[in-house]
């Protein structure tokens, strides 16, 4: 058996807190990562962290200073390794192809609307992680991909929270990486 880990973060930053009133939620960030290290993570988002008009498939650096601040929640999904396997080229495709794929920007506008609105190479970070999921044979759900949120997610019965709180703060447990967290944090942690 292998794991893999489906991580949901809030950055804290003025789109993340729009999308957080829109849904009612917190943690509406979704990526997957082949470790729990969490150095191999994927999803769709910004292509350069400060900018959120410019997005799409992005190899996060979960080490920078644009995570420095965010919450988290991460969770276990054991799947065999031939499913892990099948999971990983789909990445490695992907990767390969990245110019060909772009953010589903409005395909959020869809989830707020209850309307089905797929796009051909277009993914929002949601709809990334449960397709690639659904293509493995994994998520099973009669939903859209496109209309799935990261707490439809969140909610699913095949996970198991391992951690929720500060990223910087599990990062520097796990993973060797030393980041550097505000002496105020450690203090109060």
């Amino acid at each position: 058996m292998k794991k893999v880990y489906l991580l949901f973060t809030d950055t804290g930053t003025l789109l993340s807190r729009m999308i957080n009133l829109c849904t009612k939620s917190t943690l509406n960030h979704a990526s997957i990562a082949f470790d729990s290290s969490l150095t191999e993570v994927y999803s769709f988002g910004r292509k350069h962290p400060y900018n959120p008009w410019i997005g799409g498939f992005v190899r996060e650096n979960l080490r920078t200073p644009f995570f420095s601040h965010s919450k988290c929640a991460i969770y276990q999904l054991s799947i065999s390794d031939d499913t892990y396997y099948v999971l990983k080229q789909r990445i490695e495709k992907m990767e390969a192809e990245t110019d060909q794929y772009r953010y589903n920007l409005l395909g959020l506008f869809g989830v707020l609307l209850n309307l089905e609105w797929q796009r051909e190479h277009a993914y929002f970070c949601s709809e990334f992680v449960v397709t690639i999921l659904k293509e493995a044979g994994i998520y099973v759900d009669e939903k859209p991909a496109c209309l799935v949120k990261p707490q439809d997610l969140k909610e699913w019965k095949a996970l198991e929270l391992i951690y929720h709180g500060d990223l910087p703060v599990y990062l520097e447990h796990h993973g060797g990486y030393q980041v550097k967290i505000p002496l105020w944090k450690r203090i109060y942690s």
